[in-house]
């Protein structure tokens, strides 16, 4: 994976694992990359990259509830193509989710070549929510075996063309609290609210722990994260449109080459038809 060095501020440490040390919030007066100029260099790079069809794009978001993970990738889509980028959210596994492996319910909605994916939760919740909400009998299961899974799957995406890119919204104690009060106060917010904001609130540093160690042992240098403050909206997205704007125009810095010959015969035609 490319890393610039604006991208590799964000990097995670593997010396600092606890989120605690990761900032939640940047100075006012911080310079960050303007917002709506990397939007419209998504845009242009995700056309490349579908117009080339030779390599994808997995963006894998993960936070705390209210840590703005919906709109963070409709932020990110405002430019985009629909043909070439899809987003998919990731809850509770149920149904036959829960009768195969953990991969199972990822591996069909993956990019193929020339798509750009964003995943809202993924196949890491299978080690960091359900270590607190079980799915299966919590003898079952396996964490370091899930743990080398994840690795060698995404290392196996990267090697056949896939860019991973992942993302923490590192939101603090407070800031959570207050998107849930916002939740319960304004009408069109409230329909959000279920069972699982309280539950997820009162379990929220037993998650917090789980999902420290979880991004510890899926950190690698093929798909590494990144700990992204998210206790402003704003420069969480700024951030975070940066580092995909970079990776796409990585992935695709220019549109195929045209064929002459063709272009040749399509006037050719176009001229007999009395088209100039």
């Amino acid at each position: 994976m490319y890393i610039s060095v604006f991208a590799k501020r964000w990097r995670f440490n593997t010396g600092l694992a606890r989120l605690d040390g990761y900032p939640t919030v940047l100075e006012e007066d911080e310079n960050l990359p303007a917002l709506e100029a990397s939007l419209e260099e998504i845009g242009e790079y995700q056309r490349r990259l579908w117009a080339n069809r030779a390599r994808a794009l997995l963006l894998v978001i993960h936070g705390p509830d209210t840590s703005g993970k919906d709109s963070l990738i409709r932020t990110l889509a405002t430019y985009t193509d629909p043909a070439g980028f899809h987003a998919w959210s990731f809850s509770r596994p149920r149904g036959a989710a829960t009768c195969h492996d953990f991969l199972w319910r990822v591996t069909p909605l993956l990019p193929g070549f020339g798509e750009m994916v964003a995943f809202n939760r993924s196949h890491h919740e299978a080690v960091m929510a359900e270590r607190v909400w079980p799915v299966h009998p919590p003898e079952t299961y396996n964490w370091r075996s899930r743990y080398r899974s994840i690795r060698n799957f995404e290392r196996h995406l990267v090697e056949e063309g896939t860019t991973v890119v992942k993302i923490w919204l590192n939101l603090s104690e407070d800031e959570h609290r207050r998107r849930l009060l916002t939740r319960l106060d304004k009408p069109r917010k409230r329909w959000k609210f279920e069972q699982s904001d309280i539950d997820g609130w009162v379990k929220r540093s037993q998650y917090q722990t789980y999902a420290e160690e979880a991004l510890a042992q899926t950190h690698t240098a093929e798909a590494p994260w990144f700990i992204v403050p998210g206790d402003r909206k704003p420069q969480a997205r700024a951030i975070v449109a940066a580092i995909l704007a970079e990776q796409l125009q990585h992935l695709a810095p220019d549109y195929p080459k045209e064929d002459q010959t063709v272009l040749d015969e399509y006037r050719k035609l176009l001229a007999r038809n009395g088209v100039k």
